[in-house]
């Protein structure tokens, strides 16, 4: 997806089993597009068309295989070079790129740093826990859990491994089945 792209500002290379796009954007900057085909295709029937939102490409298949993927290994296709610096960017014709390493970094540090309070607070810790567990640990939480119809939590399989868990319902309540 290119936006505004002249059709003699495209190029379109395939060389083996290698694609590579080159057009000149409206704010003359270069994108470039490459892969690293995962089987081979005819390049002698390879067609391209420049649309106003996009350039599409289209490849004819060597062999009548579905694919499990486009591209031979995960290599990151959208670059931009600055400073010598390789910066991943999303093609656009918006003169103002955007930095999405930078953006996904600072979510993830306003989620770390966010303060929860009541039961969100509490679910956190539970998924903390349950996250950093041993596969034993998690076994037992899942089974108390369960077999407690959510009134216990534990973590020791030593002790839930054993015998079914028994209902525990907090002080001043009691439990009842649904069929009850």
């Amino acid at each position: 997806m290119v936006k505004q792209v002249k059709p003699e500002n495209v190029r379109i290379d395939l060389i083996d089993q290698q694609l590579k796009c080159t057009a000149k954007l409206p704010d003359d900057s270069d994108f470039t597009f490459c892969v690293n085909l995962s089987h081979q295709v005819y390049s002698n029937e390879m067609k391209w068309k420049v649309f106003s939102t996009k350039i599409e490409i289209k490849l004819k298949k060597y062999e009548p295989l579905k694919w499990n993927s486009l591209e031979k290994k995960q290599t990151e296709n959208f670059s931009s070079s600055k400073g010598g610096n390789v910066v991943k960017v999303y093609p656009s014709s918006k003169p103002k790129k955007k930095d999405w390493d930078k953006l996904e970094q600072e979510l993830k540090n306003e989620e770390a740093n966010e303060k929860l309070e009541g039961e969100a607070a509490l679910n956190q810790l539970f998924q903390k826990i349950y996250a950093d567990a041993s596969d034993e640990t998690k076994k037992a939480m899942n089974k108390s859990f369960l077999e407690s119809g959510g009134t216990v939590l534990s973590t020791n399989w030593n002790e839930v491994g054993e015998k079914k868990v028994e209902v525990k319902p907090p002080e001043g309540m009691e439990f009842k089945k649904w069929d009850d």
